[in-house]
């Protein structure tokens, strides 16, 4: 549904949007909410890009990530979404932290500065996977500080940020999701072989009038 109004003779006209997307799953039925204001005509033709845009339910974009992933880096990228639009500097220095973090959890690099240690993580990972990582030099005032300390709030744009969250989420599946579902599958054929073990074992316990 949306509306439009006149806001001031300054301005001119715009118009609102807002948009409700309902999950037709009946055991979901989550709602998806989102809202954006745009200028536009006094008989509400849209005339330009959106000016605000709002999601109001979920308040953010942040992917749900598994509990074995650690709790402090989940937090930094959910608020790193969350606050994307609103303060992208914020956002992209909750996300820095959170790279910096998830090098230091999974790989046990830790070096006083972020880009000492991405250049050790570079004999660890696949040539991809650092390429993506190390790109991170190459975006805008976050590569122009990766040396100092990643709680350093810096001027970014929303987009730069955005790039740290796809970063974020790409390496939560790559390394922590990719691990879990690798060691649940090695031990369920673990179990296989065993009950394989076992079975054969019974069988051949067996009363031995059977092998009559």
């Amino acid at each position: 549904m949306s509306d439009h109004n006149h806001i001031s003779k300054e301005y001119g006209y715009y118009r609102s949007t807002t948009t409700i997307i309902v999950c037709p799953n009946p055991k979901c039925r989550q709602q998806t909410i989102f809202m954006k204001i745009e200028p536009a005509s006094q008989h509400g033709t849209v005339t330009g890009n959106p000016i605000f845009s709002w999601n109001l339910l979920p308040e953010s974009e942040a992917k749900p990530f598994p509990d074995y992933i650690p709790k402090q880096l989940r937090d930094d990228y959910s608020e790193a979404c969350l606050i994307r639009n609103k303060s992208p500097k914020a956002s992209a220095t909750l996300s820095r932290r959170c790279l910096q973090g998830m090098i230091r959890d999974f790989w046990g690099i830790r070096k006083n500065r972020l880009i000492d240690e991405i250049e050790e993580l570079k004999t660890k990972v696949d040539t991809m996977t650092w390429e993506a990582i190390n790109s991170v030099r190459h975006v805008g005032n976050i590569g122009a500080h990766m040396e100092k300390d990643v709680n350093l709030i810096i001027e970014v744009e929303p987009e730069e940020a955005g790039l740290l969250i796809w970063l974020i989420e790409t390496l939560f599946d790559e390394w922590y999701v990719a691990r879990h579902e690798r060691e649940a599958k090695m031990k369920a054929l673990m179990k296989v072989a065993d009950d394989k073990k076992a079975t054969k074992s019974t069988s051949q316990q067996a009363d031995p009038a059977d092998k009559q």
